[in-house]
């Protein structure tokens, strides 16, 4: 770790006893606050969960989509790919908006454009315009990367990783139970249904949060242009921002190639597993949900770097228990489900941690380090999907999971550079 790294890294144990980072006028609201009316933090978790599931709805559902509009299959993975370009264009030209424009408008806005995208792609006729509505569908969900920053600037600062942690259960439940929820209705009204309903959703989370957001004026008056290349110097400048991307990286990207290539193994044989079947295992990973709101308690606990550790070494261990020997198939789904409940609470929990670390930097400029957080894994993540693919088709689960145990593995090694900061700090990114 270089000397200037060590001088701008600053754990949770700081925090806590550390000055305020952001000004309380602006940013630190206490729990009684008038600007936190009750249940609003439930409101917030339960419109990421709704809003980031738009992403992975079409994922079970390709093959169906891709036969009723006359895709070819190789074109049908397109279905899938665009949504997710879209969701990677949105983290870096959308979510940095979130320092620009007043938060309120920027997300019933986004809102706006995903349900009419949403009830194109349900009504589409034709694979041209189903294609462009979920790259738009992608581009628009990214609205919930500017809630999450903005439910960590309502807490104050002991608070803040709860606060995290709590919307973030939220979002991660709405991750893990769009493929299963997708699939059930598929079964019972196909595709299309999924989509209506989801244009729905984002119809009613558009009006309560309208109504009950409350408004946060912009921090920032520079152009757009300027904001998008003062991310450059941001992401070059803020040691933690880096450091962090690099665990959540590799982290999302062991969960990206058990995700992958887990329904592959279950549909082979001699297991042969049913879509629904697959769909119901795909519910064991919401256990790992619960990690959000424990992980960020420890956070606001002083326990950052303890938690990171645990949860880096969970997501290693998760592959390692799906290779114990065994000649059983009932034993192999009990093994891979007990994997992924461990992968996914590792995951969650660096995540939440993660968060907290990097929200704490200055609030003028949360939007785009989130967005420069997010766009790093989950360009990660992306790569490491098609890994997996790539090596469960060459050596089968076994290549897989080795590279799946590879990769917390290589974030243990770099979290063992991490030097613990005795001294209270208060970091500030060079904006």
């Amino acid at each position: 770790m270089t000397s200037n790294e060590q001088d701008q890294i600053c754990h949770e144990e700081a925090f806590l006893s550390a000055a305020p980072l952001e000004s309380e006028s602006h940013d630190a609201a206490p729990a009684d606050d008038p600007r936190l009316p009750r249940g609003l933090i439930a409101v917030l978790a339960i419109a990421c969960g709704v809003i980031v599931a738009n992403i992975y709805y079409a994922q079970p559902l390709a093959g169906p989509i891709g036969e009723a509009l006359g895709l070819s299959v190789g074109a049908t993975g397109l279905i899938v790919t665009l949504t997710q370009i879209g969701y990677g264009l949105g983290l870096l030209f959308v979510v940095p908006l979130g320092d620009l424009v007043e938060t309120r408008a920027l997300v019933v806005s986004a809102l706006g454009v995903c349900m009419a995208s949403l009830l194109v792609a349900a009504t589409s006729k034709r694979a041209t315009e189903f294609l462009v509505a979920s790259l738009i569908i992608g581009v628009s969900s990214t609205a919930v990367q500017v809630l999450v920053p903005f439910a960590a600037s309502l807490a104050p600062l002991y608070l803040r990783g709860r606060v995290v942690g709590a919307v973030m259960s939220g979002l991660l439940l709405g991750i893990m139970l769009a493929r299963p929820v997708a699939s059930f209705l598929d079964d019972l009204w196909g595709w299309r249904s999924i989509f209506y309903l989801a244009a729905g959703l984002m119809a009613c989370i558009a009006v309560a949060l309208m109504r009950q957001l409350p408004s946060r004026p912009a921090r920032d008056t520079t152009p757009y242009s300027e904001l998008l290349l003062s991310m450059i110097r941001l992401y070059r400048t803020t040691p933690v921002l880096r450091r962090r991307a690099f665990y959540q990286t590799m982290m999302f990207g062991a969960f990206t190639l058990f995700w992958t290539t887990t329904p592959l193994l279950l549909a082979a044989p001699p297991i042969r597993m049913s879509q629904r079947g697959i769909a119901l295992f795909a519910l064991a990973g919401v256990a790992g949900a619960l990690a959000a709101p424990l992980a960020g308690r420890m956070a606001d606990r002083g326990l950052s770097r303890a938690a990171t550790g645990i949860a880096i070494g969970s997501a290693a261990i998760g592959f390692v228990v799906t290779e114990i020997p065994h000649r059983s198939t009932h034993l192999t789904i009990a093994l891979l489900t007990a994997g992924a409940v461990l992968l996914d609470f590792g995951v969650q929990s660096t995540l939440v941690i993660g968060q907290r670390a990097i929200y704490t930097l200055g609030a003028e400029f949360r939007s785009r380090l989130n967005g420069l957080f997010m766009a790093t894994f989950f360009a990660g993540g992306a790569v490491c999907s098609g890994l997996g693919a790539w090596a469960y088709a060459n050596g089968g689960w076994r290549w897989a999971s080795l590279i799946g145990m590879g990769l917390p593995a290589l974030a243990m090694v770099y979290f063992a550079t991490e030097q613990r900061d005795v001294t209270p700090i208060a970091v500030q990114a060079e904006s």
